[in-house]
């Protein structure tokens, strides 16, 4: 009977209990975790950050990820931090322009990566040290050439919708440039009944589907409007 007893396999003990951790894997964080977590929603979307999921990504019980962090909002919390660090700051020793435009190119690319994180970075309850420094850099920059209080929260939500809002549209397109744009422009106008749509077949025609075309140049034309705009808010207000 004793083969039996070896045999024998108990249902409640899972990969985990099998499995000693290897000597070359760093023990579970709270760091580790959140990495885990933005590489995970990376590929799958934040939808798809489950603490059961999370927890076979990094070969561990579910129940040890609760030892570094509290629940799945201080995850959120923790991963909207990482991809706040990771924004460059407006750097300090070039004109309020230079440095917003620096800052929001930095926070476009950041949000291309981390496709998923445009609609949770502003909608935290507990933010992280990376967020609110973040919002103290862009707040000063904006003081520091002399906006108003008022004008400097018009132009920091202003220039957040825009960066905000352009990544989630770059993100949902089914193309953004190259043959891909190319061949889906063609077959949208294909469909389009003859003597119909003549502005949206115009532009996809001798615009869209132009060789070298890119949706993603179009940021720089609106970003460069919107800080025209609030250069002349800030001469306005002035006077």
């Amino acid at each position: 009977m004793p083969y039996l007893v070896r045999l024998w396999r108990d249902p409640t003990r899972t990969k985990y209990d099998e499995q000693p951790m290897s000597p070359t894997r760093a023990p579970l964080s709270r760091d580790r975790v959140l990495t885990g977590a933005v590489e995970l929603a990376d590929r799958v979307g934040i939808e798809g950050v489950t603490i059961r999921r999370l927890a076979d990504e990094l070969d561990v019980k579910p129940m040890t990820i609760y030892h570094h962090v509290a629940n799945k909002e201080a995850i959120v919390d923790g991963m909207v931090d990482r991809v706040f660090a990771e924004i460059d700051l407006p750097p300090t020793d070039v004109t309020w322009r230079e440095a917003m435009a620096v800052r929001c190119r930095s926070a476009r690319a950041v949000l291309a990566r981390h496709w998923w994180a445009a609609p949770l970075m502003e909608s935290r309850t507990s933010p992280g040290p990376a967020t609110l420094t973040h919002h103290d850099a862009v707040l000063g920059c904006f003081r520091t050439a002399g906006f108003s209080v008022a004008l400097t929260a018009h132009a920091y939500a202003v220039l957040d919708s825009y960066v905000y809002g352009f990544a989630l549209q770059e993100a949902g397109l089914p193309a953004t440039g190259g043959e891909e744009l190319t061949d889906l422009a063609e077959a949208i106008t294909a469909d389009m009944p003859d003597g119909t749509y003549p502005h949206l077949r115009e532009m996809t025609e001798r615009h869209f589907a132009v060789d070298g075309y890119d949706f993603g140049d179009e940021f720089d034309f609106g970003l460069t409007l919107l800080l025209h705009g609030l250069e002349a808010a800030a001469r306005a207000e002035r006077v």
